[in-house]
């Protein structure tokens, strides 16, 4: 039977709206089936390796950053419910080039999260003889492995074009499998194979502070725990957005975190005593390439590591399928902000945006030719998401000021300090992924610019009617946000070129001071209620969301 895409061009209309199908567990599932994914199958042994056993401290403290962002992201979801909400909400209370920055950052981070798991898949992949070919020794794909990445990137492109009621049942389905998995090997582990030992016999934090610290963003831990949003992203299409979106939100990562910090503990614990002879960021053992099936082949556990492999084809394939949901969502949600072309609102007769869908195919495929590995991608990943979320404590600080009168179904507790902390926190993880990491993300920023900026430029010169406002006077501290991280990167000392010239301590009350300049800054020349009561009232109406229209008075 053909797919519904394949019709898509005869019988689509711009204007046509989403469905809301997904319930309450579609929606947890669809956050927490983007937080269990690759990462939980590297997060652990890198995390180890950067940090020793003190990367349980890393855990939560990456678990708390996290926690943070939820909750600011939860009641304003519960607020808003509009599909690709994190890229929408900067644009509500800052106006066209803050929320054409934010929405970039956003559609980067999911675009290129969706090729991130793919590679992971062919990499643990690389233990069965078969698919040995797929990687060259420097990690990069080969032309085998590139044609089986892009037919990859088309099933879970196909599964999207049926409808997000078949994607929630799917992803459903994966999910149960993929925390049922992890929880199996903290239980076989834990029981079998524990020695406390291990976590004091070459020095508990043998990289002191700043490994751990660097642990958070470069290690994987920032980015095994990413995801929550994806709730949000779809909450365009749940059934109850006002009740649901805030419980999917939280509670997806109280369950990540619970399950990534029981994975280190029992992680570390079995580690073989010959494994760490020679310290723990030389730690080696036989399939370390793939630690934890590795790892149970080593204990003797050859039935686990069989289901292990298994998994690591499962978990990030559900990952990247719901990613790949999640792009064409944000790219749709660019689209009716204006800063992306109508054909972004394209949807097919199950109301799937199949334009968004494409393109988020096409950049898949792209992805896959400069990227080298897995673990090089994590940094810069990581960077562009906490860019993307913290748009979302900038906006509230604002929203709370303008509309303090707007229904919200949700309200965090002690809005006014953890928003601002939020946003100290998102800054914080964003240079300790360091200066190397961040310049590419530099390149990357110019490269959105250039092509939604084009874009906006291009239609208030045609005055076409989904033109945006850019109000430039509402985004006058975002140069010196992305300067000031630039700058206070490059004179600190994570990363490779930072010129340390900033000591530890001294960078990390830089970073501080500078984001609760910016957050203060910002909530000051956030636009007026008018303006973001109009905002709001003409993307409700646009959507076709009566409940989301009806509180904007």
């Amino acid at each position: 039977m053909p797919l519904a895409g394949n019709r898509a061009p005869a019988t689509t209309s711009p204007v046509r709206t989403l469905r809301r199908e997904v319930g309450l567990i579609g929606l947890l599932w669809a956050s927490v089936g983007s937080i269990i994914g690759s990462g939980w199958l590297y997060g652990a042994k890198n995390a180890v390796m950067a940090a020793g056993p003190a990367a349980l401290i890393a855990w939560v403290i990456g678990a708390l950053a996290i926690a943070l962002l939820a909750l600011v992201h939860a009641e304003l979801g519960s607020m808003f419910p509009v599909a690709g909400g994190v890229a929408r909400y900067p644009h509500y209370a800052f106006g066209g080039v803050v929320g054409i920055s934010f929405g970039w950052f956003s559609w980067l981070a999911s675009a290129t999260t969706a090729p991130i798991e793919v590679e992971a898949m062919i990499g643990y992949a690389g233990h069965w003889h078969w698919a040995q070919g797929f990687l060259h020794s420097d990690q990069t794909l080969t032309p085998s492995g590139l044609a089986v990445a892009v037919v990859l990137m088309a099933v879970f492109v196909a599964v999207n074009f049926f409808g997000v009621r078949l994607l929630a049942h799917t992803n459903s389905t994966a999910t149960w499998w993929k925390v049922a998995i992890p929880l199996l090997a903290i239980f076989v582990l834990a029981l079998s194979h524990f020695h406390g030992g291990n976590f004091t016999s070459h020095g508990f934090a043998p990289f002191g502070v700043k490994g751990v610290l660097g642990a958070i963003s470069s290690s994987g831990i920032i980015f095994a725990l990413l995801g929550f949003e994806q709730a949000i992203q779809l909450s365009g299409e749940s059934r109850n957005p006002k009740r649901d979106i805030p419980r999917a939100t939280i509670g997806s990562v109280a369950i990540g975190a619970t399950i990534y910090l029981l994975l280190q503990v029992v992680f570390i614990g079995a580690l073989p005593t010959s494994s760490m002879a020679k310290g723990w960021a030389a730690l080696e053992f036989p399939g370390i390439s793939g630690p934890f099936a590795g790892l149970a082949t080593v204990l003797g556990l050859g039935w686990l590591a069989w289901v292990l492999y298994i998994d690591a084809i499962a978990s990030p394939g559900g990952t990247a399928l719901i990613y790949t949901t999640g792009t064409s969502r944000i790219s749709y949600g660019l689209s009716r902000n204006g800063y992306a072309p109508k054909v972004f609102q394209a949807t097919t007769r199950r109301d799937v945006p199949w334009f968004g869908l494409a393109a988020s195919f096409l950049t898949g495929v792209v992805c896959f030719l400069p990227f080298p590995s897995w673990q090089q991608l994590v940094g810069f990943i990581t960077s562009a998401s906490i860019l993307m979320y913290a748009g979302t404590p900038l906006a509230y600080g604002v929203l709370r000021d303008r509309l303090p009168d707007h229904a919200r179904p949700y309200r965090i507790p002690a809005g006014p300090v953890l928003a601002p902390l939020s946003f100290v926190v998102a800054s914080l993880i964003i240079y300790w992924s360091g200066w190397d990491t961040l310049w590419r993300l530099g390149l990357a920023i110019v490269l959105g610019y250039l092509l939604l900026g084009s874009y906006c430029v291009y239609t208030r010169i045609k005055q076409r009617p989904n033109g945006t406002r850019l109000a430039w006077k509402s985004a006058q501290w975002l140069p010196a946000y992305l300067l000031g991280m630039g700058l206070i990167s490059w004179e600190g000392g994570f990363g490779v070129g930072a010129q340390n010239n900033l000591p530890l301590g001294w960078d990390i009350a830089a970073v501080t001071a500078l984001s609760l300049a910016v957050y203060y800054w910002a909530r000051k020349t956030g636009l007026p209620a008018a303006d973001i009561e109009l905002t709001i009232h003409d993307i409700a109406r646009a959507d076709m969301e009566p409940a989301a229209l009806a509180d904007s008075h």
